[in-house]
């Protein structure tokens, strides 16, 4: 049995809000209608992000990797937006780095990529983790083509230590 999109689902329940909404204006229910147009906003700011994928985020950023991977398993990547895409597979590759599973990082890093991330520092760190993981492998040529292009892309300067150090790791291989 093919299961229903929950975008489509969670889309009508917000235009069913917003209809409701607009029927309170035109009522002359203001109080009433202002309160419902901020729980319509809300909704449809869950329509638009995987509220998942912000609590695996989340998680990750506070360094709880395991708790990042359980709430990145809850995921079905077909049912996320298409700029979401590219960010369930940046941090599905971001947690499997710790965990020692270099092509699974590689592949799921490669594929955030190819799906493509919206700023430039997410770029730049999915190329500069590529880096370390080609590092790992002995690959020094695949190491600084994906360092470069941290490079390029970290016009910021937000990530000028961690490019250092991996620079100076490549340049140490053989």
């Amino acid at each position: 049995m093919k299961s229903i999109d929950s975008r489509i689902v969670k889309g009508a329940v917000a235009l069913l809000s917003l209809v409701y909404t607009i029927y309170l204006f035109a009522t002359g229910h203001w109080v009433s209608g202002i309160f419902m147009l901020l729980f319509t906003a809300i909704l449809v700011l869950i329509v638009l992000r995987s509220i998942r994928l912000i609590l695996a985020f989340f998680n990750l950023r506070q360094q709880k990797n395991d708790k990042a991977k359980i709430w990145l398993s809850r995921i079905n990547p077909n049912h996320l937006w298409q700029n979401q895409k590219g960010y369930y597979y940046f941090l599905m590759g971001s947690t499997d780095i710790d965990k020692r599973n270099l092509n699974e990082s590689e592949k799921y890093l490669r594929e955030a990529l190819k799906q493509g991330l919206r700023m430039d520092q997410d770029k730049a760190a999915a190329n500069l983790n590529l880096s370390v993981i080609n590092i790992n492998k002995r690959k020094k040529r695949e190491a600084m083509h994906f360092l470069n292009e941290a490079k390029k892309l970290d016009a910021k300067g937000m990530m000028k230590n961690e490019i250092k150090q991996i620079q100076k790791a490549v340049s140490s291989m053989q």
